[in-house]
């Protein structure tokens, strides 16, 4: 028995006219994919409803589009151990101290909204001498699963991420891992099905502006034509309403702490979920069909999900 969230019919109406959503297909398109699954011998994943029906929707519908991503989905993220790695569980300390910390904050929407999701990534909020990027984007990855199990504004209209660059130094440019911070947009492009809408980088001090614009280089290209990057402290208010946002951003939606419990409550919700992700995955040495440079789309990884170090002019 498939159990599936209905959708607010203005996301609804996005996935029919956007995603080529056929409500009445949806069902026996997941039961299609889950099957697929099922008989491939390298490949463990999650079979969901919701998780499966986000790469069908995140490949638009098309079935064959939806197999490369989930394979890719898994793939992808063997060769980015510095984030999927046995810290990803709901339990784990400094999981818990990055979300207590404020860095990464989900920015609810009405229920009646039909855009893309919102997080907003405050960089100069940790400590770079006890914490690296690679543990924030960590526990970024962690929500972006859960985004992409239970939140229709992301898996139908995409998502945004701001980037507050309120109080950043000299350490925590130093600290933003370049490649991995390539690597992981690249993965987040290539394999995840929750569409990237825009990364829009918000109170950038003067003083970092040429400097900062060059780290951009080392995005992949066409993640780079969805970033800006802004001085102005009101750049925000572009991007996301007054009314979703906490009075520390001046808006009217609780408080940043608000948020932060609410996080946490739901981060643990998801106990079983991540205990069961530390078992899916690829076996490459069961893959029967090797993949060939003549059967794989362009990507800023090899064919065997190595990664390929981007050229910089």
């Amino acid at each position: 028995m498939i159990d599936l969230r209905p959708l607010p019919a203005g996301l609804q109406k996005i996935a029919i006219e956007e995603l080529n959503e056929v409500p009445d297909r949806v069902e026996s398109d997941i039961c299609a994919l889950r099957t697929w699954l099922e008989k491939l011998p390298h490949l463990r994943a999650c079979m969901e409803d919701q998780f499966l029906l986000s790469f069908l929707r995140g490949s638009k519908f098309s079935l064959e589009k939806a197999k490369q991503k989930i394979d890719r989905f898994y793939t992808l993220q063997a060769v980015i151990p510095e984030i999927f790695n046995e810290h990803r569980l709901v339990d784990d300390p400094q999981v818990l101290e990055i979300i207590r910390m404020g860095v990464i904050l989900r920015i609810p929407l009405d229920k009646e909204d039909t855009g893309p999701a919102v997080t907003i990534i405050r960089v100069g909020s940790y400590d770079t001498q006890k914490y690296k990027f690679q543990d924030i984007i960590r526990v970024g990855s962690m929500f972006g699963e859960i985004m992409m199990l239970e939140d229709d504004n992301a898996t139908v209209s995409g998502y945004l991420e701001i980037m507050d660059m309120t109080g950043v130094t000299a350490a925590n440019l130093f600290a933003l891992q370049p490649q991995l911070l390539s690597k992981f947009s690249a993965y987040a492009d290539e394999a995840m099905p929750t569409r990237q809408k825009g990364i829009h980088f918000i109170n950038v001090p003067k003083a970092f502006e040429t400097g900062f614009k060059s780290l951009l280089s080392w995005f992949p290209g066409k993640i780079r034509e969805r970033v800006s990057v802004s001085s102005d402290p009101e750049a925000i208010f572009e991007r996301v309403s007054r009314d979703y946002l906490p009075v520390e951003y001046g808006g009217t939606k609780g408080s940043v702490q608000d948020l932060l419990e609410k996080m946490e409550a739901k981060l643990c919700s998801y106990r079983e979920y991540f205990e069961g992700t530390q078992i899916f995955g690829i076996d490459e040495q069961l893959r029967e069909e090797q993949r060939s440079p003549g059967n794989s789309h362009e990507s800023h990884f090899g064919v065997d999900g190595s990664f390929r170090l981007l050229a910089i002019d």
